[in-house]
């Protein structure tokens, strides 16, 4: 299958519509001209009717020249520090949170003059569970 069968996409005639609205802009064409070759890139199926869209406008490339590239992907977490990475990353984020709050405590006991209830303790109840967890995955993997 050539270019004339192949389909075109969304993004394809989006980006020729895009061109076509530039070059209406800079005054490469009128608004007549214009509307008949973008009623003609949002109906087309194929490149070969995105073809000879834009070949008469200088500083745009045609879409049968146009090269297709694949989207790059990003790297996954697990490839970055292997499969344990999310997990120590969260918990230490979890241990931040747990530091604020044991200092806001700390402030506002020792600003009332008495020990406050030690409120950060809940703050700790993710954290432990997050640890266990780990460790739990860890023997699990190793049997």
């Amino acid at each position: 299958m050539g270019r004339e069968g192949m389909r075109a996409g969304d993004q394809d005639r989006q980006q020729v519509a895009d061109q076509l609205k530039s070059a209406l802009d800079e005054g490469r064409l009128d608004l007549d001209e214009y509307d008949e070759r973008v009623q003609r890139a949002y109906a087309a199926r194929t490149y070969g009717d995105l073809d000879g869209l834009l070949d008469d406008l200088p500083g745009t490339i045609p879409v049968r020249a146009a090269q297709v590239e694949p989207a790059a992907q990003a790297p996954s977490p697990v490839a970055k520090g292997g499969p344990d990475a999310p997990r120590r990353s969260g918990a230490s984020g979890m241990f931040g949170v747990f530091v604020i709050c044991t200092l806001v405590w700390a402030l506002t006991s020792m600003s009332s003059g008495e020990m406050q209830y030690f409120w950060p303790g809940w703050v700790l109840i993710p954290l432990v569970l997050a640890v266990l967890a780990h460790f739990n995955n860890r023997g699990k993997r190793h049997h």
